[in-house]
């Protein structure tokens, strides 16, 4: 199975970035850990903090791996364009969020995304995007 991770803004400064929030471990290195993990599954992973080179790579990845997992992170409450191009795509999407957005300000509540993707996750912390691998292989 071919899995493709897309972050979007700022979280190229997990490790760093409110580790309050987001812990104090980078994605490079949680990148590592599911690999190890999951060495059945091809991941791939790229990362922007630019709406058009997402929207591109949505685009790129279609057809070419079996599942996208997507933190769009503050795209997410923002981008009706991401959310096109997951309609546009056949690839499953998941999204995932490190934190729990329902718990947090309340712009974060509303989400582009979650209508048009296979299904949700938030809440606990890098784990959840483990339990999106976990939901593919199911």
């Amino acid at each position: 199975m071919k899995l493709h991770i897309i972050n979007g803004p700022n979280l190229n400064l997990l490790g760093r970035r409110e580790p309050e929030i987001y812990g104090n471990q980078s994605f490079n290195d949680y990148l590592d850990e599911l690999k190890q993990k999951y060495t059945s599954v091809e991941l791939s992973y790229f990362h922007s903090n630019i709406e058009g080179e997402i929207i591109s790579e949505l685009h790129e990845a279609d057809d070419n791996v079996d599942g996208i997992i997507l933190n769009a992170a503050a795209y997410t409450h923002t981008s009706i364009a991401i959310a096109d191009a997951i309609k546009a795509i056949e690839t499953p999407v998941i999204e995932v969020h490190i934190s729990n957005v329902f718990a947090r300000e309340e712009f974060r509540k509303r989400s582009y995304i979650a209508p048009v993707v296979l299904g949700s996750i938030s809440g606990f912390g890098l784990r959840s995007y483990a339990l999106a691998v976990e939901s593919f292989l199911d």
